[in-house]
């Protein structure tokens, strides 16, 4: 198992930047994907980004070339930082890890808002 707890979120204006984190409670070196999701109420849940264990990593054409993930696995700790923020941005983001095919866990998540 692997507990996950986002932080970084808060009120930003558009054109801002903001970096979430997601800290997992053991070592994240052998986990094959972490990743961010976001949701808006009344919405599913959509993908953002992933970062693979090799340092592989996909995003959604919405965030591409905005948002960068990244990983530090001394620190146990996923990284998503945010430029050039739009208001459609605004979203609970939660972080996911996927240690093998069958199992993924999620954090709480953290709220993002951005103002205009």
């Amino acid at each position: 198992q692997v507990q996950l707890v986002e932080s970084g979120g808060g009120l930003v204006q558009a054109g801002g930047s903001l970096t979430l984190s997601c800290a997992a409670s053991r070592s994240i070196f052998s986990i094959n994907s972490m990743g961010w999701y976001r949701q808006v109420p009344g919405k599913q849940r959509e993908f953002v980004a992933r970062v693979t264990s090799s340092g592989g990593t996909n995003y959604a054409d919405s965030v591409k070339d905005r948002f960068t993930i990244s990983r530090d696995n001394a620190k146990n700790t996923v990284y998503l930082q945010m430029n050039s923020l739009k208001r459609e941005d605004t979203a609970v983001y939660y972080c996911n890890a996927i240690p093998d095919v069958k199992s993924i866990y999620w954090g709480q998540g953290t709220q993002v808002t951005v103002s205009s």
